[in-house]
């Protein structure tokens, strides 16, 4: 599995970062396509184009999406209803793109066009207050621009994520060398 077979397959995919592939996240998916273990029928973003365009990379046959997924309307956007938004800031770190803004205890909001329709915000709000909404865009299928956009905004997402996640584990760290601090066995 070479390098330049992932990209190659990674710059065909929309850039979502949908998860409904069962992967999380098109670079991952890249993967499980170009290593065999996935195949080229399981991004409904991506939709027949997609499907067809990984097919003649690949030389494979073009073939349906999956019948395990449903088709996905292009150019849909989340919207958050914030006069029924809590603040509870569940919707933040689920959002691959971070196209959702605000702060616990603070109304949320989606910037539409940066939101890749990914619906990952809608199943953790606890007030039902996200829906999806025509976005700002053609509602045709994902150009180049905004799927390279995604993807740049998708790893640093990952990256603010694994920087918080060290910070965390340095601060518990920390708090347990101070609570061990001049302890011994034998105080225990």
């Amino acid at each position: 599995m070479s390098l330049e077979r992932i990209e190659a397959i990674d710059r065909l995919l929309p850039q979502t970062q949908c998860e409904r592939c069962g992967y999380p996240g098109c670079r991952p998916y890249a993967q499980a396509i170009a290593g065999g273990t996935a195949d080229i029928d399981r991004c409904p973003p991506g939709g027949d184009e997609t499907i067809a365009a990984l097919a003649r990379l690949l030389d494979r046959p073009v073939r349906p999406l999956a019948a395990d997924l449903e088709t996905v309307e292009p150019g849909a956007a989340a919207d958050i209803d914030e006069s029924r938004c809590i603040g509870c800031a569940l919707c933040l770190p689920v959002c691959p793109v971070d196209a959702i803004v605000g702060a616990a205890g603070y109304v949320h909001t989606v910037i539409a066009s940066q939101c890749s329709g990914c619906e990952l915000c809608i199943p953790v709000c606890p007030v039902d207050c996200i829906a999806m909404v025509d976005g700002p865009c053609d509602a045709t299928r994902v150009d180049a621009i905004r799927a390279d956009d995604w993807r740049r905004r998708f790893a640093l997402h990952n990256e603010r994520k694994e920087a918080e996640t060290r910070a965390t584990e340095s601060r518990r760290q920390q708090r347990r060398e101070r609570s061990g601090a001049g302890r011994t066995w034998d105080d225990a």
